[in-house]
């Protein structure tokens, strides 16, 4: 599902086999688990940023890191289909119809990608060849710009058509008081 791996033939095979399958279980039992699998996601950050901080160097990983986790944010905040690509359509259901939020990019892919790049980013770490010298404050101001402009955009988009990317868990609806009368009954 998260990834496709070309199987070899022979000892290698079974055991690279073995390894997807056992990293596939793992991931499947850690689908339900949100908070537990966020902090670990934000442990791993505060590492990374520690290790960049204390070491003075791998701006350009940290850039291009931060390039991808936002490419990552808008896809989250994405709807699925977007009502601008597919273009003018036929009137098929009601504006008052509830019609759900379905993101371009799933919570735990989300999750799992910028995870996954963090790791990356932090292995890379390990290796001076990525360590070229830049002067950091440059490539802060490109990146905020960018953010910035991505979130106008983003946020612009959001109000044109109408959606909300979140929500805040299931609604629940209120319960009748037991002092009320039944409804369909007159009171006596």
């Amino acid at each position: 599902m998260y990834e496709e791996v070309e199987m070899e033939e022979g000892q290698v095979g079974k055991f690279q086999s073995m390894v997807a399958r056992k990293w596939q279980h793992l991931m499947d039992q850690s689908a339900p688990h949100t908070v537990p699998r966020w902090i670990l996601t934000l442990l791993i950050v505060i590492i990374y940023c520690l290790r960049v901080y204390f070491l003075h160097g791998w701006y350009i990983i940290t850039y291009g890191l931060g390039i991808y986790v936002l490419n990552l944010l808008i896809g989250f905040l994405s709807p699925q289909v977007d009502p601008e690509a597919e273009g003018p359509t036929l009137p098929t259901t009601r504006d008052d119809e509830f019609r759900p939020f379905i993101r371009r990019l799933p919570e735990f892919k989300f999750w799992y990608s910028l995870t996954k790049a963090f790791c990356v980013a932090f292995v890379m770490t390990f290796f001076s060849v990525f360590n070229i010298p830049v002067f950091w404050p440059i490539l802060l101001l490109y990146f905020i710009a960018l953010f910035a402009l991505t979130m106008k955009r983003q946020i612009k988009h959001m109000v044109k058509y109408r959606y909300v990317p979140f929500s805040l868990g299931k609604t629940r609806y209120q319960g009748r008081d037991d002092d009320a009368p039944p409804r369909g009954r007159a009171a006596d």
